[in-house]
């Protein structure tokens, strides 16, 4: 296989994968902020086809689960009462993209179903990693979209122009790079206001992001921009009297575009990390609404951290996307420099 054709592979691999996190409603069987108090900390549910019995089933169900006499945590289940599970039903209203608004959902059961378990409010927690995956992957590709704009616009400037804009950007560059980002990143968050609106509080979240990551990126479109204004086809155009703003957006960026897109693929699960690593410490998205980082603040309770194993999960679930980041971002540095050989070679 190819480099375009593994480049092409990932990214449909990882399309596939935020397919899945928009469509969180559908596969998700019930609202995330929905709690179940008589199943608080119920472990993931098991799909059988064969009852106690030993009838095959063609149609998966499950037990329900009920809590054990004396037992505040520990389940056990009701095998005489086995409900099938049932698909494309109508449950919970969700919005697609927040504009369409739905009520079907891939599976669910007349009673409680936990593929993933329940935490300690009986909220399904299948249902909350892929609706919190909305909001740690939305606010990953924002983030890194607005740093990426505001890095190409400095780098551009300071690249082209040169002189005291370039020394003044590139020094206020530097300084954002020597100082510890992470720290960097709690401190600009802990100057605004803690008790905001979920909506808000992502927003904030954003903002800081793009505040604090620019800085790489600027430097790297700087460099190219300072290499390509002194191509032959730009010193051409120049002569014919193209104008600065000219010959950036048509021969100058177009050249910064594969840096750009491998330094997306690297952004955006570091600004994953970041959102779920503010939001665990409670200075990101707020309860009730989902992110990875704040349901893994439950993790903090030791009780939490050595009993029930599967609040583990929101963690694992991003695995995949980082994965699939690392990978798309090998894969694009790759082709890059696959291209660059094939054009030197084409000149010669």
């Amino acid at each position: 296989m190819n480099a375009r054709a593994r480049l092409l592979s990932a990214a449909i691999l990882l399309g596939a994968l935020h397919l899945g996190i928009v469509c969180a409603g559908f596969f998700a069987p019930y609202d995330p902020a929905a709690q179940d108090r008589e199943h608080p900390y119920a472990p993931p549910m098991r799909l059988h086809f064969v009852d106690a019995g030993g009838q095959l089933h063609l149609r998966p169900f499950f037990y329900p689960q009920t809590l054990r006499a004396g037992s505040f945590d520990e389940y056990e289940e009701k095998k005489a009462n086995a409900i099938p599970v049932k698909f494309f039903v109508r449950g919970a209203p969700y919005r697609v993209l927040g504009m369409l608004p739905l009520r079907s959902h891939l599976f669910g059961g007349d009673l409680p179903l936990y593929l993933l378990g329940s935490d300690g409010y009986g909220r399904d927690l299948l249902s909350r990693v892929l609706f919190g995956g909305q909001v740690s992957l939305l606010a990953g590709l924002i983030g890194a979209t607005m740093t990426l704009s505001i890095g190409v616009c400095i780098g551009a400037v300071a690249g082209f122009w040169s002189g005291w804009r370039d020394e003044a950007l590139m020094r206020v560059a530097e300084l954002f790079l020597a100082l510890p980002w992470i720290y960097l990143l709690f401190a600009m968050r802990a100057f605004l206001p803690l008790t905001v609106p979920p909506l808000k509080a992502f927003l904030l979240v954003v903002v800081v992001f793009a505040a604090v990551g620019w800085a790489r990126p600027a430097r790297m479109v700087r460099g190219i921009v300072l290499s390509a204004k002194e191509r032959d086809f730009v010193r051409a155009a120049r002569g014919f009297g193209a104008s600065g703003a000219y010959l950036l957006r048509r021969h100058i960026l177009p050249e910064t575009a594969s840096a750009v897109l491998t330094q997306a693929a690297i952004l955006v699960p570091q600004f994953v990390l970041a959102e779920m690593t503010l939001s665990f410490l409670g200075l990101g998205v707020p309860e009730p609404v989902p992110s990875w980082g704040n349901m893994l603040a439950s993790l903090q309770h030791y009780n939490v951290l050595v009993s029930y194993w599967w609040m583990y999960l929101p963690a694992v679930a991003m695995v995949p996307f980082f994965l699939g980041y690392l990978v798309l971002a090998s894969l694009l540095q790759e082709s890059s420099g696959a291209a660059k050989i094939e054009v030197a070679r084409s000149g010669v």
